[in-house]
């Protein structure tokens, strides 16, 4: 077609990508609405014919035919006999037009004095955005393309969709949730872990980090003594100290939580005996039942975080505390879509009904629910085996790149300790006294290497630097050891003169 002003036009506007997500015609359809929303396109002006467009963007006449038609009965295009289509002028008045002026303000309005509360100001784990464009992604909670079910996934959302069910998920649950996830969850996840729940004992929460939220909502207090893993989970951390300032930092030893007298006075006890995070220790079975015994004659309650157990290596994780509980002790938190993808956002709550309902009651006043859809469409993916199978991956994959990233740390690294991991997807690292993470982290990245600082899993302002974690869920088997070799150089240029 010659390069006439209108060709150049429709080129600047249309430009199509074969490999993109959506196809070639949903691409089409949502170009020309934002060229006509913005003014872009003259409303006395019509668009190419539909032999012309799909001549010059190298695409089927169909294709074009069909967007053409679909935006004209939507009412962003205009069809005139004999004379094509136009853009309609009303759809870009609706859009244009010059932002109201800002308001004139006599005083400035003083925030932080009326802000109750400053969150921004807490320590929080830091994330890189882009980290995947980095060769070393060595984070923790982020999950490996390579690894995600596309197609099992697809499918589940396909047949939820095309399902005669759809009242049933597109409907405001209010403070339900959908019925078939609550069953997969009681039938198939509990019981692999030793627990075993009627439905009413069960709320699905917006990740495990809501069910923490609103646990602290609920039972906590400006006088309530909560006692915490040191180190432990900063998110846990900061939302238990916006209800109260009375945290107590709780010491751990080779196998996890110290049961003692420190944990006399608690209200409450947070714990993640399966999996400490983030040391990865996993709490042998006789320190449960001696926590258990401690939680009846201290009156405390235990808030049991069982995240990251399905990729146990062994293929058989040790029981949840909750599956020893025969007091009523431990309320018991999950997480179903951290293994398959984090940003799916899926956790839930086991205990007995009273406390269930409540959380019912106070997630509506929040978010009423975690969308149906994703609800129902994971019921789905768990009922047809694809999240099973998807684990069974998952911790064959972990447990070889465990085995190099130890290797490779032995080997090139061996001023690093870190204790012996069965599962998961990360390493706590401990280095020399003098090695500063968080420059470490600096001076990791441009070099390609991510890296996370451990200081933030203290609860003291003034915390070791010696400490990192490094994950490996995001990153291949083949890139580790070239990464824990750039690595070591970096850790080289710490190291005081003599050391």
């Amino acid at each position: 077609m010659a390069r006439t002003p209108q060709a150049v036009l429709w080129n600047r506007l249309f430009r199509l990508q074969p490999d993109a997500a959506l196809t070639i015609q949903a691409q089409l359809r949502a170009q020309i609405i934002a060229a006509v929303g913005d003014g872009q396109i003259p409303p006395d002006r019509p668009l190419p014919s539909s032999r012309e467009l799909a001549a010059q963007l190298g695409i089927a006449r169909n294709t074009v035919v069909i967007v053409y038609q679909q935006l004209a009965d939507d009412g962003y295009l205009i069809a005139r006999q004999r004379r094509g289509y136009y853009a309609n002028p009303a759809v870009a008045a609706q859009r244009l037009g010059s932002p109201p002026a800002p308001a004139e303000v006599s005083v400035p309005i003083d925030w932080p004095a009326r802000l109750r509360l400053r969150p921004s100001r807490q320590r929080n784990i830091t994330k890189v955005p882009d980290w995947s464009r980095y060769p070393y992604p060595f984070i923790y909670g982020q999950f490996d393309p390579e690894l995600f079910p596309f197609a099992e996934w697809r499918v589940s959302c396909q047949q939820v969709l095309a399902g005669s069910d759809a009242l049933d998920w597109a409907q405001d649950l209010v403070t339900r949730d959908d019925p078939q996830l609550l069953e997969e969850i009681r039938d198939k996840v509990l019981p692999l872990r030793g627990v075993w729940a009627a439905t009413d004992e069960i709320i699905v929460t917006i990740g495990a980090q809501q069910a923490l939220y609103l646990l602290a909502d609920l039972l906590f207090d400006a006088t309530t003594e909560v006692g915490l893993e040191d180190p432990g989970y900063p998110d846990a951390r900061n939302i238990f100290a916006l209800r109260t300032a009375r945290l107590r930092p709780l010491p751990l030893d080779t196998h996890g939580l110290k049961v003692d007298d420190g944990l006399r006075g608690c209200r409450f006890v947070y714990s993640t005996p399966s999996h400490q995070a983030p040391t990865t220790v996993t709490m042998p079975v006789h320190r449960r039942l001696e926590l258990l015994r401690r939680a009846e004659s201290d009156d405390f309650l235990i808030i049991e975080d069982d995240y990251e157990i399905e990729t146990s290596f062994s293929g058989l994780p040790n029981p949840a505390l909750k599956s020893l509980d025969r007091a009523g002790r431990v309320i018991y938190v999950g997480s179903l879509s951290k293994s398959l993808a984090p940003g799916l956002r899926l956790g839930y709550v086991v205990a007995p009904p009273p406390l269930i309902a409540e959380l019912r009651a106070l997630r509506r006043l929040m978010v009423r629910h975690p969308t149906a859809f994703v609800q129902r469409s994971f019921a789905q993916f768990l009922a047809l085996g694809h999240y099973d199978r998807l684990n069974r991956r998952l911790a064959a994959a972990h447990r070889e790149r465990a085995g190099v990233l130890a290797t490779a740390l032995a080997d090139l690294a061996p001023d690093l300790r870190h204790p012996v991991v069965s599962g998961g997807s990360s390493f706590w690292v401990e280095g020399p006294d003098w090695l500063d993470s968080r420059r470490l982290a600096v001076e990791a990245m441009a070099m390609g290497v991510l890296l996370e600082p451990g200081d933030v899993h203290f609860s003291a302002d003034a915390a070791p630097r010696n400490f990192f974690r490094l994950g490996f869920s995001s990153i291949g088997t083949a890139s580790i050891r070239d990464g824990i070799g750039r690595l070591a150089i970096a850790i080289e240029r710490q190291r005081p003169p003599g050391r």
